[in-house]
């Protein structure tokens, strides 16, 4: 059976959540379907949102829900699989489970995978040891002996980012270019030093970070790795509207894919709108939860637009008669 909705909502993180929470104060239909594996879940706390620092991420997650429910939204666990037009009557949204919902309008902020370095043992430690943003973990791991692996060409970029953290920085040139003369003069002057051996894996003790093994058999002690995921945007579901994840890219480098659309969120698709991550890879929560609430705003006017035509052919055609 299909129900009909103002606005479906897929994905129910910070972007999702506050999209829902504008229109469901807006006084809009809006169902949330959420499939429950955020981005940030192996962190342990969220940062730089303001008033909200330190939160885990699970709390962040339910105290938003309740905010949405409070005001009339609903929210379902589950996973869209595909949407597709209906003549110019919205979109119908299918479910993993076989169930099809109707939208007149979709907000779609499935977020982005991080797709690690192949090294192997990173995949277990991703977001308590293996890091990536400074501005997430960088005060976390302050003070402590921290590695840059070296994958592409702003390997040099992290290593100085991340001394401003702590002193005790390595550079793992790895798989990236070669430092420049400038680059190592550079590194050289903050106190970095530069290993070239390849990294072969990662050493642990308790479940945590101990030590950066490279492919000659040396371990050098770390707590924390700094490494460069390739950001890809959980795009399936907007693939199936005909919109596509472009490849993004950053000084001639490609570090990922996103979904274009305007600075409201709106798509090339009318009637989609898109926020947080799966456009705009270089979101933190707080920035995903404005992007969120800005393409919600812009949804309701889009929404009240179409009230008003269908408002005013009524009228007309009750005068005609």
């Amino acid at each position: 059976m299909e129900t009909q909705h103002d606005v479906v909502v897929v994905g129910g993180g910070a972007a999702g959540l506050s999209g829902a929470l504008a229109l469901s104060r807006a006084r809009r239909s809006v169902l949330v379907v959420d499939a429950g594996d955020p981005r940030n879940a192996p962190a342990g706390h969220v940062h730089n949102y303001l008033a909200r620092e330190g939160t885990p991420p699970a709390d962040l997650l339910a105290a938003g829900r309740a905010e949405v429910t409070g005001y009339g939204g609903t929210i379902q666990a589950g996973r869209v699989t595909a949407a597709k037009r209906v003549d110019d009557d919205g979109f119908a949204v299918s479910l993993a489970d076989g169930r099809t919902v109707r939208a007149r309008r979709l907000l779609v902020t499935t977020g982005l995978v991080d797709e690690l370095p192949a090294v192997p043992g990173l995949a277990e430690l991703w977001g308590t040891d293996v890091l990536h943003c400074p501005y997430c973990h960088g005060w976390e791991v302050r003070d402590q002996p921290v590695g840059v692996l070296g994958t592409g060409p702003f390997a040099v970029h992290g290593a100085l980012l991340w001394r401003q953290w702590s002193a005790d920085v390595t550079l793992f040139v790895h798989t990236a270019p070669a430092p420049s003369d400038d680059e190592l003069e550079q590194l050289a002057a903050r106190g970095i030093p530069v290993v070239r051996e390849p990294v072969a894996g990662v050493e642990t003790a308790g479940g945590r970070l101990s030590g950066v093994r490279l492919t000659d058999g040396t371990v050098v002690p770390r707590t924390a790795l700094v490494v460069a995921p390739r950001f890809t945007a959980r795009s399936a579901v907007l693939a199936s509207l005909g919109l596509e994840g472009v490849e993004q890219e950053m000084h001639g480098a490609v570090i990922g894919s996103a979904v274009p659309a305007d600075p409201m969120g709106a798509t090339a698709v009318p009637g989609v709108w898109v926020a947080g991550n799966v456009t705009t890879l270089h979101a933190q929560v707080i920035s995903a939860a404005a992007a969120g609430l800005t393409a919600g705003a812009a949804l309701n006017a889009d929404l009240i637009a179409e009230d008003t035509r269908l408002a005013v052919t009524a009228a007309r055609s009750a005068v005609a008669v």
